[in-house]
């Protein structure tokens, strides 16, 4: 054998020797207890609106301003009821309210004086929830005739998030499976050998952080408009998108 051959010969037989000291034996995972967090999520299109409409009247005499709201919020009851007979109506939130000058005419010097109202504003909302989508914009124009849009959030029934809810848990344990076969896999060990022993879902043992909020539903603001004849408003439901969280504590054979 040349010399150059025997130099290559004692070469590699010095790196290899150097990559196995490196390498070395794999450590022992027979009974190792194994935290795996997982995560699921599933979107859908929203199916249902939460319209709150609302009227405010000002005016010197408290009982003349309660009296248009009065007759503005009963007029724009049987409108809602006559676009969308299926609705949820809900009245809420009557306030009658003192108006005061911003710079009153005088000092109030004389003890015991009070400050006078210059008026009053008087309101009442009404909130109206819904499913018909199509006829939620013929709806909120034909309510604007006499109320004002206030605000608006659309997000799932309750039907239908109870339906998708076995959809998310399905989704969540799907993931927490394929999340143990890469980890035994990573270890060298067989998915078989694998054996769950705790499934902690929304993670309420605190095995992992809390889940970031859900993302905030859709919310607009509209002014009211001094129109016989409103042209309907532009609505896009949008979608939610459902999660949840799990920890599995798996054990190794």
């Amino acid at each position: 054998m040349s010399r150059m051959k025997m130099f290559l010969l004692a070469g590699l037989i010095l790196g290899c020797a150097a990559a196995q000291a490196q390498t070395g034996p794999a450590a022992a995972t027979s009974g190792t207890m194994v935290i795996v967090p997982a995560h699921g999520e599933v979107k859908h299109p929203n199916d249902q609106a939460v319209l709150v409409l609302s009227v405010e009247e000002f005016d010197k005499d408290k009982t003349a301003a309660a009296a248009r709201v009065n007759q503005k919020m009963k007029q724009g009851v049987e409108i809602v009821r006559r676009e969308d007979p299926q609705a949820d109506l809900k009245t809420q939130g009557y306030f009658t309210m003192p108006v005061y000058p911003e710079n009153p005419p005088q000092p109030l010097t004389q003890p015991g004086a009070k400050r006078l109202p210059i008026g009053w504003r008087v309101g009442q909302y009404l909130e109206v929830k819904t499913t018909n989508l199509n006829n939620l914009p013929r709806t909120a124009a034909a309510a604007q005739k006499l109320l004002q849009i206030n605000s608006l959030e659309f997000g799932l029934s309750p039907e239908l998030a109870r339906r998708l809810d076995d959809q998310r848990i399905a989704a969540t344990y799907r993931n927490l499976n394929e999340r143990i076969a890469s980890i035994a896999n990573a270890m060298g060990r067989k998915v078989t050998d694998a054996v769950i022993d705790t499934v902690d879902f929304e993670a309420s043992g605190r095995y992992m952080a809390e889940a970031a909020a859900a993302p905030m539903q859709m919310r607009a603001q509209f002014g009211k408009r001094g129109m016989d004849e409103v042209p309907e408003p532009s609505f896009e439901p949008g979608e939610t998108t459902l999660q949840m969280n799990v920890v599995g504590k798996v054990r190794f054979k």
